[in-house]
């Protein structure tokens, strides 16, 4: 979960039509200026759920810079730090903060500690099917219906949407379950805050990505899944979640994400080799700029993700030595 933003340019309310959340851009945000000299090659080997918002991302660099090539692969966070291990990426989107062994990994081979930057705010979010009915669950509960572990102190395995509360046509019907294979940030990151650390059922179907997943949902009106936010679309609805049973329940609202209300919030990430003291080259420092920009920002918002606050922006530019 994350801690309170404090004060961010956010709007409130949703477009009825199509439930996506209406957000802006922290004004305080700098707004990308070009270099000189920029040109080359990059690649970035991550992430899943940061796919689309790297290829906005390289879109809009290109528009600046038209001998650059942004080359994106997105297979899973997992693959985020043996490709810059490896120097076969130079970028690194990852949906959770890297590993302590992902960590000494890197540093064995160059001796200092891979740079992390935060690039977006995601509320991870429960999807079911848009005509089911569900008004709340408690980690407790989602913890029991994708965990066989239980570590949230659920008394009972939930397998029907009658154990949730839910009569009629809905009381013996088996929930279907649908999440991210073991590559995933996302699959380690609700493994981590919703299950506990726990073991997921075997049940649970894994899909190679996340618009798998929220497809998968949206067919099969019994579902539950989750998801990066951003990747909502008008055939499913996220749930509420409370932290405790019987306690608040908050949807996964840009306001609720800032505040650190909802419970499942993270950032996504985007990691990079950068020696300490030393300057980046002007390719990577010039990309690293634009994705912290008021532009790379903009683009943020277009996949459905929450922007960074101009304070952290702030605080990550200055891990990487930049400035505007």
């Amino acid at each position: 979960m994350l801690k309170k933003f404090g004060a961010v340019c956010v709007l409130a309310g949703s477009v009825a039509a199509t439930g996506v959340w209406a957000v802006e851009v922290d004004p305080s945000l700098k707004d990308y200026k070009k270099a000189a000299g920029v040109e080359g090659s990059l690649k970035s080997i991550g992430s899943d759920t940061l796919n689309n918002v790297m290829t906005l991302w390289a879109e809009g660099f290109a528009k600046e810079y038209p001998n650059v090539k942004v080359e994106i692969e997105g297979k899973g966070s997992g693959t985020a730090p043996p490709a810059l291990i490896a120097g076969t990426a130079q970028f690194g989107p990852m949906s959770r903060p890297m590993k302590g062994a992902e960590m000494d990994d890197f540093e064995k081979k160059y001796g200092y500690k891979p740079t992390g930057i935060r690039v977006a705010v995601d509320a991870l979010a429960v999807f079911v099917h848009k005509d089911n009915p569900i008004k709340c669950l408690s980690l407790a509960q989602v913890d029991a219906i994708f965990s066989k572990s239980r570590k949230h102190g659920g008394k009972q395995d939930l397998k029907t949407w009658g154990q949730l509360g839910m009569t009629g046509p809905w009381a013996s019907r088996p929930i279907s379950m649908y999440g991210r294979n073991s590559a995933s940030g996302t699959y380690g990151y609700f493994k981590e805050v919703v299950l506990a650390d726990g073991d997921y059922k075997d049940s649970v179907k894994e899909q190679p990505g996340s618009s798998a997943v929220v497809q998968a949902i949206a067919s099969d009106k019994y579902a539950i899944g989750y998801s990066g936010v951003g990747y909502k679309t008008a055939d499913v609805r996220s749930v509420p979640i409370s932290a405790t049973d019987g306690g608040a329940c908050f949807d996964s609202t840009p306001e609720n994400a800032y505040a650190g209300e909802y419970p499942i919030t993270r950032f996504l990430y985007v990691y990079l080799n950068k020696k300490p003291g030393a300057k980046l080259e002007p390719l990577r420092a010039e990309f690293a700029k634009f994705v912290l920009s008021k532009q790379g920002q903009t683009g943020v918002v277009k996949d459905g993700y929450f922007p960074i606050p101009s304070a952290v922006v702030g605080q990550d530019l200055k891990a990487l030595e930049l400035s505007y």
